[in-house]
């Protein structure tokens, strides 16, 4: 009887929040050419002379702040719990993750799933909107593992969740909690997704029109108001025009237009990590303070919410269809 497994994908996450760690991991994922599309040469001597002589401190003091004594890095943390509960979700098969850029690398759970005797393999990119430079990069990294396997098993890759009615229920049902939660009345909300160059999209790359399809959707779950919420990308690196508005440059915009309370949510993440905790958390809520704003409230990400683990399954499932006993 042929096994199935799952494995989920995730981009990676720095070993420790350290100069060495972070240079290793910034090495690895700025010299991918999904990432950075740029003359391979020059790039090489920007990244060397430029970027990893000073970043990496840069970086690892970001870090510093975000890592858990306990649990270490939140994106490594929130993952391994998502499958954890996918596992008990689906007992009967193996469901494994692998990281593009760092531990564990996506090689080696590769490796270990063939060698517990899978041969169909269920792939889930934890990227709800499509991007060459997340999306096609797994699938490179992907593939790149199984060249070196002697026994390729078959496949099937979840397409892309933007619009699909299980990943946006959860995400507006994270959204819902969190408001209740809160003991003030938000006057405006935000939802934040991490930016590509407009160049990108120019060349043909559908992030920009999945995250409004993202956006039309959970505004048609949230009900909320026109006026009163504007979609933003954040997360800008180098110096050419990204996919605008930006984040940061909206919130204080915000403030000085008499907005005191936010709302941001980040629908693009699926779990939580430098660019959420820090990014937004941190960085934006203090330029929107200085700016003269009084309160931003982050939402988590789907990290492992029920609801998000159900919506997993669900993706799971139907991709295969066949495949899984339901």
């Amino acid at each position: 009887m042929p096994a199935t497994g799952v494995l989920l994908i995730q981009l990676g996450t720095p070993d420790a929040p350290t100069e060495l760690a972070l240079r290793r991991y910034l090495r690895q994922f700025l010299s991918d050419p999904r990432v950075i599309e740029a003359p391979r040469l020059r790039w090489w001597f920007v990244l060397n002379l430029f970027v990893l002589p000073f970043r990496p401190r840069q970086s690892a003091a970001k870090y510093q702040r975000i890592w858990d004594a306990v649990t270490g890095s939140p994106l490594l943390h929130w993952t391994r719990r998502q499958t954890e509960e996918l596992q008990k979700a689906l007992p009967s098969v193996p469901v494994a993750f692998g990281m593009q850029v760092g531990n564990p690398p996506l090689a080696q759970t590769v490796h270990e799933l063939i060698e517990r005797g899978v041969d169909r393999l269920v792939v889930l990119p934890l990227y709800p909107q499509y991007s060459a430079t997340t999306t096609a990069s797994a699938a490179d990294v992907l593939f790149r593992a199984l060249m070196q396997e002697r026994r390729v098993p078959a496949l099937r890759i979840v397409p892309p969740y933007y619009d699909h009615p299980a990943y946006l229920d959860a995400m507006a049902t994270v959204i819902r909690d969190e408001l209740a939660h809160l003991a003030w009345q938000p006057e405006h909300y935000l939802l934040s997704f991490h930016g590509i160059p407009i160049r990108y999209a120019q060349k043909g790359d559908p992030y920009a029109t999945h995250v409004k399809r993202t956006t039309a959707g959970l505004i048609q779950r949230l009900g909320w108001p026109r006026g009163r919420w504007t979609q933003t990308f954040q997360s800008l690196f180098g110096r050419e025009e990204w996919l605008k508005p930006y984040t940061e440059p909206t919130l204080v915009r915000l403030a000085k237009q008499g907005i005191r309370r936010v709302f941001v949510a980040t629908p693009g993440f699926t779990s939580d990590c430098l660019e959420t905790i820090d990014e937004i958390g941190r960085e934006a809520r203090e330029a929107f303070e200085r700016a003269g704003g009084e309160q931003l409230h982050r939402c988590p990400c789907l990290n492992d919410h029920p609801a998000w683990i159900a919506a997993m399954t669900t993706l799971v499932r139907e991709e295969a269809v066949g495949w899984i006993d339901s």
